[in-house]
């Protein structure tokens, strides 16, 4: 099969790298025969205008050179069109890339999407808004809001404004109806989890599968704030097992649990994130998965 391959390379994320990467792009691509266009990724995050390109072009992979943002308004925007995506994972998370073990080094991530497999991807709805990675609502979606602002990215921003934010947080309530069960906490921060981490290798859902058809729920109720480090460093470790919703008390620190739907009400309207950029927020959230959404190019 002849394979016809567009790049779009991201301008903002990655900044330092991008004309390395798009030298790197045309020597490999030339070297491994495919024919290729390279285009520039698009501030406002639509790509409809891609369908006419790949159908007029006969394109059979798009791959993109960005994170997890980017990587949600292309998916979302190409949703019904046979087509492979393949990973440059530039941005400051990764975490679709680290979660498929596609490397971070471009030459070898180009590796992989010549030689790659391609293999169905689940994606979800929060509210219609789609997510292909992971969202979540409360301090999380404040750090992430936070962290769109700073002129510098990478993982110490993150951690520095982390940090800052942690002093100062408070858990929010909600009311949240998983299966039959309806649950009302208060709770720091609920994420929903498609891939099984935040990025940079940190595993918040550490058994989430991303083409098994469910999510992976992780909600870090009211605690002591001296517990709470180390409650989120236990569920990152995996030493908090999966269960059942029906299997827990009021005495448990986090529930940890697997749905293909999720209901929560969020009177006080805690911040939400989509797969690391800032959201607006909703007084009630419908999340449903999409089972195998898209196909992605994987070692």
């Amino acid at each position: 099969m002849n394979r016809r391959i567009i790049y779009l390379i991201n301008p903002v994320a990655g900044t330092k790298k991008k004309a390395r990467i798009k030298d790197l792009i045309i020597r490999k691509t030339r070297a491994a025969g495919f024919d290729f266009d390279i285009l520039p990724t698009n501030a406002d995050g639509h790509y409809e205008h891609l369908h006419k390109i790949i159908r007029r072009d006969g394109v059979t992979d798009v791959v993109i050179c960005g994170g997890d943002g980017t990587l949600n308004a292309v998916v979302n925007a190409l949703q019904g069109i046979r087509v492979d995506i393949g990973i440059l994972p530039i941005g400051s998370g990764n975490s679709m890339a680290l979660a498929t073990k596609i490397p971070t080094q471009p030459g070898r991530a180009l590796d992989v999407v010549f030689r790659g497999k391609a293999s169905p991807i689940d994606a979800f709805y929060i509210n219609e808004k789609f997510s292909c990675v992971l969202c979540g609502i409360g301090f999380d979606a404040d750090v992430a809001h936070s962290f769109a602002k700073q002129k510098t990215r990478g993982l110490q921003t993150y951690l520095r404004i982390s940090t800052m934010k942690f002093f100062s947080s408070l858990p929010y309530p909600f009311e949240i109806k998983l299966d039959d069960r309806i649950i009302k906490t208060d709770a720091y921060f609920i994420s929903i989890a498609n891939s099984n981490q935040f990025g940079n290798h940190v595993t918040i859902a550490p058994k989430a599968s991303l083409s098994d058809g469910l999510l992976d729920v992780v909600i870090v109720k009211k605690m002591n704030k001296v517990l709470l480090p180390i409650s989120v460093l236990l569920q990152v470790a995996g030493n908090n097992p999966l269960r059942k919703v029906t299997d827990y008390g009021d005495r448990k620190n986090i529930i940890y649990v697997q749905t293909d739907r999720i209901r929560i009400k969020n009177p006080s309207h805690a911040p939400l994130h989509i797969d690391g950029e800032p959201a607006d927020t909703s007084a009630e959230f419908k999340i449903r998965i999409i089972p195998k959404c898209f196909m992605l190019l994987q070692p």
